[in-house]
């Protein structure tokens, strides 16, 4: 099946709902961050909402959007292992909608190093890319098929600024793997693209969330804007690349930076 078929989720002059699909939505264990504000406003929007995180937190999360009235269902799982990774797609059943978002933040902290290259140990970097890269390529492996099979899908991967666009020092380990997270979006979005699946990339900068830093949330206020954006500046953009309606827009990259990206000169 191609996606040559009429989309019947199109609604003239109009973008759709999400009503009757699934969503996915892994790295939803804060309160506070991306990925919750992701599945809220996908839920809201009429979606049924799966969400993941490696801690038991989730079954909170999952009760907040419950209580909103949204079909909601938590699940505690470590997307860096296959086997728990075909659990979460086989528990959760038809997925129409997945939002790679699990990983850490550029302000790598506890297990994780912040380092200069020639100061890294092997065993960070590969934990590093394994949180950061592996579980989104984990999951998509897993969901693509059958989307390609149902001919509609939506896959969006949320990067980041660091690394396909700017870098930090001491900062290798997640400027690899978000770089290396939109070259995969990209592989992604050709193999998908006859079979009505698109595939983009989200690219936040500095987010002000339960776990950005006062250093994190002063480079935000250096911002052209002036100020971080929020979690649902970013979920806004990321559930506007689920809609029916954005079925043409596909292989792209989505920067939600307050353009601090392309500011030149910085006081």
């Amino acid at each position: 099946m191609t996606g040559q078929q009429s989309d019947p989720a199109i609604e003239p002059y109009g973008l759709g709902r999400l009503d009757n699909r699934v969503a996915l939505i892994t790295g939803a264990g804060s309160g506070t961050g991306i990925g919750f504000a992701t599945a809220r406003l996908l839920g809201e929007l009429g979606a049924k909402v799966v969400i993941t995180s490696t801690t038991s937190r989730i079954q909170q999360r999952a009760e907040e959007l419950k209580s909103l009235g949204i079909d909601a269902l938590g699940l505690e799982a470590d997307l860096t292992d296959p086997m728990e990774v075909s659990k979460v797609v086989s528990h959760t059943g038809r997925i129409d909608i997945l939002i790679n978002n699990a990983g850490m933040g550029s302000q790598l902290t506890g297990e994780d190093t912040i380092a200069n290259l020639e100061d890294l140990v092997l065993e960070d970097w590969r934990r590093g890319i394994a949180r950061n890269l592996e579980t989104s390529i984990l999951v998509t492996a897993a969901v693509i098929g059958p989307m390609k099979q149902s001919g509609w899908g939506r896959i969006v991967f949320v990067s980041s600024t660091t690394g396909p666009l700017m870098a930090m020092p001491g900062q290798a380990i997640y400027g690899s793997a978000k770089a290396a997270m939109v070259g995969l979006m990209r592989s992604v979005a050709l193999e998908a693209a006859p079979f009505g699946v698109t595939v983009n990339a989200v690219l936040p900068g500095w987010i002000q969330t339960g776990s950005a830093t006062e250093r994190e949330n002063e480079a935000g206020r250096r911002s052209p804007v002036g100020r971080s954006g929020t979690a649902l500046e970013v979920a806004t953009q990321i559930a506007v690349l689920c809609l029916a309606g954005l079925s043409y827009t596909t292989g792209s990259v989505v920067v939600v930076d307050g353009a601090n990206s392309i500011l030149e000169e910085r006081a």
